[in-house]
């Protein structure tokens, strides 16, 4: 284990976290399915960002005007 790979994991971590919960709680409202937009936020960084903005939140504008 190198010097810089506890420091990555420190920020990567909580990152990680803040995307999982705010997917979910977004998806929740949304009426989409929450467990597997915060379970794919918790997988990986932006890729489930940029897919959710994709299909769910520009999806959503769209429907409204």
């Amino acid at each position: 284990m190198s010097k810089n790979e506890p420091l990555i994991l420190i920020l990567v971590i909580p990152l990680l976290l803040v995307q999982g919960i705010w997917l979910y709680i977004d998806a929740k409202k949304r009426g989409t399915y929450a467990w597997a937009w915060g379970i794919l936020g918790l997988i990986q960084f932006p890729s489930p960002l940029l897919l959710y903005y994709l299909f769910i939140i520009r999806r959503d504008k769209r429907r409204q005007g």
